[in-house]
C-alpha cells in the first residue's frame, strides 16, 4: 500500500477543504493533520523530496497520525493556484484546527519530522 496519496481537484475538495463552497475562509476536511507536498515531475528537487516524504510518511510514528498527499502542479494547475504555489516543491501543513502554513524548498528528513511534530502533533494534544 502507497503511504501517499495523490490528489486531483476533485479529492481536495471532498478530502482537505472546498474553497468553492467557503471562499476566504479555511475550513478543514479532513479527519487527521496532513501535509500536502506540491511537485511537477520535471523538478530536481522534488525527486529529491519524494523518498523523504515516503519515509517519512510510511514512519510508524506518522503512518496513522498524518495524511501525506501529493499535487502534481502540471495536472492540477488550479489547486496550484489557489495556494499561491509559485515553485516547487512547496509543502502545506495542515493541523487538525488551525490555519495552514506552506514551506517552500527541498527539506531534510529532520526538518521535515521536526516540521509535522512541532506544527501538526504538538497541536492535537
Amino acid at each position: 500500500m502507497e503511504a501517499i496519496k495523490h490528489l486531483t481537484k476533485k479529492d481536495f475538495l471532498t478530502k482537505v477543504a472546498d474553497y468553492e463552497k467557503t471562499p476566504g475562509e479555511w475550513k478543514f476536511l479532513g479527519e487527521k493533520p496532513a501535509v500536502i507536498d506540491f511537485f511537477a515531475a520535471w523538478c530536481g528537487p522534488c525527486k529529491a523530496l519524494a523518498p523523504v516524504l515516503e519515509e517519512v510518511a510510511g514512519d510508524y510514528q506518522y503512518r496513522d497520525r498524518v495524511d501525506v498527499y501529493k499535487v502534481d502542479v502540471d495536472k492540477e494547475e488550479e489547486l496550484a493556484s489557489v495556494f499561491g504555489v509559485r515553485s516547487v516543491p512547496t509543502l502545506l501543513f495542515i493541523p487538525k484546527d488551525g490555519q495552514p502554513r506552506m514551506m517552500t524548498g527541498l527539506m531534510s528528513k529532520a526538518d521535515l519530522k521536526r516540521t509535522i511534530d512541532d506544527y501538526l502533533l504538538d497541536k492535537q494534544l
